[in-house]
């Protein structure tokens, strides 16, 4: 018969951060795969539409690039002298100017 529910043979558990031996086996396995089709996965590229062909590379990016995290300034603009807010003000206003001038 198995353990009572809620018992375990190792009290400690799993270490923090190690993997799960199923996962890590799973992920060398894909791996290999990929690499092994590398050739055949760029000729079945190619013969994609091109539509078909960036929504494949797009799913590709999400695992190899990491995705931006939105940024947000907050300034509190009562602290700032009057000095630095004219710096701010020119800075925002300079595209602005160019943009008219420009037309």
């Amino acid at each position: 018969m198995g353990l009572k529910k809620g018992t375990t043979n190792n009290p400690n558990g799993r270490p923090a951060g190690k993997p799960n031996k199923v996962t890590g086996e799973m992920k060398v396995w894909l791996s290999g795969l990929l690499d092994k089709n590398r050739n055949q996965m760029e000729k079945d590229l190619k013969r994609l539409e091109p539509k078909e062909r960036l929504m494949i590379l797009e799913r590709f990016m999400q695992y190899t690039i990491p995705k931006q995290q939105a940024m947000a300034a907050q300034i509190d603009f009562g602290s700032l002298s009057d000095e630095q807010l004219d710096v701010i003000i020119d800075a925002l206003t300079k595209d602005l100017n160019n943009e008219e001038n420009s037309d």
